[in-house]
C-alpha cells in the first residue's frame, strides 16, 4: 500500500482481493516489483544516476550476449536452461535455499534462473552468482509476502 496512507481494508478485504489472483498466473509473471509514489521534492531534483543512454548499451550489450547463445533469456527452453544458465557454487547453494524456503514451483524455478541469467548479463558475468540470484528472488518475493 501507500505509506503516506493507512489502508481501510481488513485483513479479510485484503485476502480477498488478493486471492482473485492464482498462485499459477503469478508463476508466469517473472517480476513482481512494489513501485512506491516518488515524492514531489525528488521528481524536481536531478538524479544521480545512469542515463537513458547509458541503460540502453547495457541492454543491448546485454542483447547480444543472448543472441549469441542463440536464445533470449526469456525464451530459453526448459531443456537448454542448465545449459544456458550455469550457476557458481555460491549460486547453486542461494537458489537451492531459496527454492527450499520459499516454497518455488519447477516453473518459478526456472523462471529465476532467467531473470539471474539476464542480471548476470547485465553485470557481464559469465556464471551466475550468488548475488544474481538473491537479486532474482527478491523479484519473486511479492508472492510470497501477499500469496504466500
Amino acid at each position: 500500500g501507500d505509506p503516506t496512507r493507512e489502508c481501510r481494508c481488513t485483513g479479510t478485504q485484503i485476502s480477498q482481493y488478493l486471492g482473485k489472483i492464482s498462485g499459477p498466473l503469478l508463476d508466469r509473471i517473472d517480476l513482481h516489483v512494489e513501485v512506491p509514489a516518488v515524492p514531489f521534492q525528488e521528481l524536481r531534483t536531478k538524479a544521480a544516476g545512469a542515463s537513458s543512454a547509458q541503460m540502453r548499451e547495457r541492454v543491448l550489450a546485454a542483447r547480444e550476449l543472448q543472441s549469441a547463445r542463440g536464445f533470449i533469456n526469456a525464451e530459453i527452453p526448459s531443456s537448454q536452461i542448465r545449459k544456458i544458465c550455469p550457476l557458481d557454487d555460491s549460486g547453486e547453494r542461494t537458489l537451492e535455499l531459496a527454492v527450499r524456503r520459499m516454497g518455488f514451483s519447477a516453473r518459478a524455478h526456472d523462471r529465476i534462473l532467467k531473470v539471474a541469467r539476464t542480471i548476470a548479463d547485465l553485470a557481464k558475468s559469465e556464471n551466475i552468482a550468488a548475488k544474481h540470484v538473491a537479486e532474482a528472488v527478491q523479484y519473486r518475493s511479492l508472492d510470497r509476502s501477499y500469496w504466500g
